[in-house]
């Protein structure tokens, strides 16, 4: 490793928690002592990665960092803080993300995505990777920020390639605000929806199967709402399984970050009160198998859900990440706010809370 890469991680990081590791970089959160003093981060680190991923990771950082350096005056994404040959670190920002925040009928938020992604192509990068939902954040202030910049591309000029690649940015906005906001669509919206650009139709036909063979099949990938391949081969295991249990009414398991195993599985079970948790985790690791069984499970009188009856896992998540702090706006009424205060009290995470 580079002398001053070495340095930042000995005498400038303090690693809170692993976000996501896999075969690109490992990512963390935790506090970064710059010049104007210590403030909440985000490091990404390539140097524990396979040597035979290495000149792609290193390629997906360098991405990363000119990104990030052009759009910290726009303040729609982490500003960079430090930029090394396998080390980047950059801000924390307050927010959740949009399969968390699920931002149903709220106008200003999309307002603010569509601004945010103007500003950004003004400034000549296309994000290139918008299509996932945990790239979208939204803020405490309910406007929308961007994360995750290690496919973004910064042009000199307005060519024909950047125009293209602006159009899908554009499209999986659109896409976004389809699922929590299709009443507000215009018309000529519906028309980018309905309408890929060529490269992105020749993609869809040829390139992209080849590419889910070799994430999902070769390596394992599942990035499921970040989730990882537990959450998409695990949990689903998990939930069936506990549902058998007479004294379990319904299930909702969700993921969290977890500095042994990277990601871990938290389970809420709506039970009978007379159903004791130890005897529950016995049940679970019995089922499938204590390498597979949940880190947390926690027993709860009522699950949250929406009008609809659907279990609110988006705050579950929150729950079990331990950013309780940002629950309350998507808190609906009074009594949905009564059951999520006694899951909140009741949590079981306690171990991975941030300690700045």
């Amino acid at each position: 490793m580079h002398e001053a890469d070495r340095r930042i991680l000995t005498a400038h990081w303090r690693s809170s928690v692993v976000l996501k590791r896999d075969v690109f970089s490992t990512v963390e959160r935790g506090r970064y002592e710059g010049i104007g003093g210590p403030v909440e981060a985000v490091l990404r680190r390539i140097d524990t990665v396979p040597w035979w991923s290495r000149p792609i990771a290193r390629s997906f950082l360098r991405r990363e960092a000119r990104a990030l350096a052009a759009v910290a005056p726009l303040g729609i994404a982490p500003p960079l803080l430090y930029s090394g040959r396998e080390v980047l670190v950059r801000g924390f920002v307050h927010g959740v993300a949009l399969h968390i925040a699920r931002p149903e009928g709220d106008r200003p938020y999309f307002r603010s995505a569509a601004s945010a992604l103007r500003r950004l192509h003004r400034a000549g990068i296309c994000h290139n990777d918008l299509a996932k939902e945990q790239n979208w954040l939204r803020g405490p202030d309910g406007g929308a920020y961007l994360t995750d910049f290690q496919l973004a591309t910064r042009f000199p000029r307005r060519s024909r390639v950047f125009r293209i690649l602006a159009y899908e940015d554009l499209r999986h906005l659109l896409k976004h605000k389809r699922t929590y906001l299709s009443q507000a669509l215009t018309a000529a919206e519906r028309r980018v929806l309905a309408r890929k650009s060529w490269p992105t139709r020749i993609w869809m036909a040829t390139g992209k199967r080849l590419y889910r063979w070799i994430t999902r099949g070769l390596f394992n990938f599942a990035d499921r709402e970040g989730g990882g391949p537990r959450l998409a081969n695990d949990a689903p295991v998990i939930v069936e399984e506990l549902r058998r249990h007479p004294q379990v009414h319904d299930v909702a398991v969700v993921a969290f970050p977890d500095r042994r195993t990277g990601t871990g599985l938290y389970a809420f079970l709506e039970a009978a009160p007379a159903l004791d948790p130890e005897a529950a985790r016995h049940f679970i690791a019995a089922a499938v198998g204590p390498s597979r069984a949940p880190e947390h499970l926690q027993i709860v009188d009522a699950l949250p859900r929406n009008a609809r009856g659907e279990i609110r896992t988006e705050i579950l998540q929150l729950v079990a990440m331990n950013q309780v702090d940002l629950i309350d706006p998507l808190i609906g009424s009074d009594a949905e706010r009564r059951i999520i205060e006694r899951i909140v009290t009741e949590r079981r995470n306690l171990r991975d809370r941030f300690a700045f």
